[in-house]
């Protein structure tokens, strides 16, 4: 871009591997002062990966990153704050048993009466209403999101990383925050925004960056691009509209199903008024990009979050609100987005793994030797599971393994409703069709499947039907015929279809 200043962020070449998988394959741009480069990518593009290279929080592999021309020290975070950048991240990290106050003044020197003074002045420039006093786990995700914001602002730092800053604020607090940023902008603040929605990056940005797969495929002015060529671009090249053909299972159709559980105004924390129909024998795909609230619809189905307000009725019968134990208990089990945070005991053999969701239904903390064993065996068995034994420690297997283990623990329970929550994430080519033939299997038993997925050629291949969630809420619903990857991205992205149409 010639005639401009020279970039106060400089990426040049930038490459980052996890063992075999590379994650950033040559990556180059620029960020000038004043500019709002809106950072857009699919799940899995590459985002945070960069965001964390340029942080210090990974080292990359090769190339260079400057900033105001000097360059950046790699695996250091400590320098990149020094050099004055910072990262408002997407999750909250605060410290619960401080107060508001002490959490964004933390590690700011300087007099805390005048420091107390500023943090005033800017709270009374954006219009928030926040109790500095007030302790940080009391604090709603909303609320834990303005305080990263107001640490980064309190560091005047010169550039500044917004990742998906919006997926938590009200109306008013987005409006607020686009003010603030549009003020930093006049300041010659270099803002790298990193959003899914497609909307804010034509009302906040001035440049645009599409990253896919790793690479960077687009980038220029945003007055350059619209949106059909972004929906367009976030396309991976050579896949087709038409995914994978799995084997027919011959399910009926929706009509000739049974209705297993209805979602009826369903609300709860990162989602409001869900009206859903499940029905048995059928896979019910589920897409949306990050944040776009799926998870939490899984986990307060699953009794882990706290119902807001509607209903959900299994078999007619309400079950609104129950607690995990009563729900596995009346036939909804969950498999996590996480499996090593929230799935497996790592420590514990594979036979415990498995039958772990069955000691809440045996009517004491034990289950009978002989019945765990059987039990464990029959899902070894059926699921393929490459194990020396049931008492092989389930730390000690592979992704694709651990990942047939859970879901044996999750079918062991004789579920009406199983939602599998990225049931494929890091598991290898191979286990993924195992992975995928076990779910083709238990669809045929009539159990109804809920199935989570950031990949698109997931839910075309095993979806036969399909929702898409876009902040919060069920935008589009896709029978059989109906899918395809052009409206799928455009649905999880909140577009509307005649705005993409050529």
């Amino acid at each position: 871009m010639e005639g401009r200043d020279v970039p106060m962020l400089s990426v040049k070449d930038v490459h980052k591997s996890f063992g075999t998988n590379a994650v950033l394959k040559g990556i180059s741009l620029e960020v000038y002062p004043g500019d709002v480069l809106a950072m857009i990518g699919g799940n899995g593009a590459g985002k945070s990966t960069l965001v964390k290279c340029i942080m210090g929080i990974n080292k990359p592999d090769c190339g260079t990153i400057t900033i105001d021309g000097k360059p950046l020290k790699f695996g250091s975070p400590s320098a990149a704050l020094d050099a004055g950048v910072y990262l408002i991240p997407q999750e909250p990290m605060l410290f619960p048993n401080m107060t508001l106050e002490e959490n964004v003044l933390m590690g700011i020197k300087g007099d805390m009466g005048a420091l107390h003074a500023r943090l005033l002045k800017i709270l009374d420039q954006l219009g928030w209403k926040l109790d500095l006093a007030r302790s940080a786990r009391t604090l709603s995700i909303a609320e834990q999101q303005l305080v990263e914001i107001l640490r980064g602002l309190m560091r005047e730092a010169h550039i500044m990383f917004f990742d998906e800053p919006t997926s938590s604020l009200t109306f008013d607090e987005v409006n607020s925050l686009f003010a603030i940023i549009k003020d930093l902008q006049k300041k010659k603040v270099g803002i790298i925004y990193i959003t899914h929605r497609m909307n804010e990056v034509f009302e906040i940005a001035n440049t645009i960056c599409l990253l896919v797969d790793g690479v960077i495929t687009m980038k220029g002015d945003v007055k350059d691009f619209t949106y059909d060529m972004l929906l367009k671009g976030l396309m991976q090249k050579g896949r087709s509209d038409t995914p994978c053909k799995v084997q027919e299972t011959g399910t009926a159709k929706c009509a000739e199903r049974k209705l297993v559980m209805s979602l009826k105004n369903y609300s709860g924390y990162g989602f409001a008024d869900v009206n859903l129909d499940v029905y048995s024998g059928e896979i019910l795909g589920m897409a949306g990009v990050v944040g776009a609230g799926r998870t939490e619809l899984a986990t307060t189905l699953f009794g882990r979050d706290k119902v807001l307000s509607g209903q959900v009725l299994l078999n007619g019968e309400d079950i609104t609100g129950l607690k995990t134990k009563a729900i596995i208990a009346k036939g909804i089990n969950y498999l996590p987005e996480d499996r090593f945070l929230n799935g497996i005991f790592r420590l514990a053999t594979v036979r415990n793994n498995v039958i772990s969701a069955c000691l809440s239904n045996s009517g004491g903390v034990f289950v009978r030797p002989a019945e765990e064993k059987n039990l464990a065996a029959k899902y070894i068995d059926d699921f393929h599971i490459k194990v020396t034994g049931d008492d092989q420690i389930m730390g000690s297997l592979s992704g694709g393994n651990q990942q047939k283990v859970i879901l044996g623990r999750c079918f062991s329970t004789d579920p009406k409703v199983v939602i599998l929550d990225e049931p494929t994430r890091g598991v290898d080519a191979g286990a993924r069709s195992d992975v995928y033939a076990i779910i083709q299997e238990l669809k045929k038993t009539g159990i109804a499947i809920i199935l989570i997925s950031s990949d698109m050629e997931e839910i075309m291949t095993l979806s036969d039907r399909v929702v898409t969630m876009y902040r919060g809420r069920i935008n589009h619903e896709f029978t059989k015929d109906q899918i395809n990857e052009d409206d799928l991205m455009a649905a999880s992205f909140g577009v509307k279809k005649a705005m993409v149409e050529s």
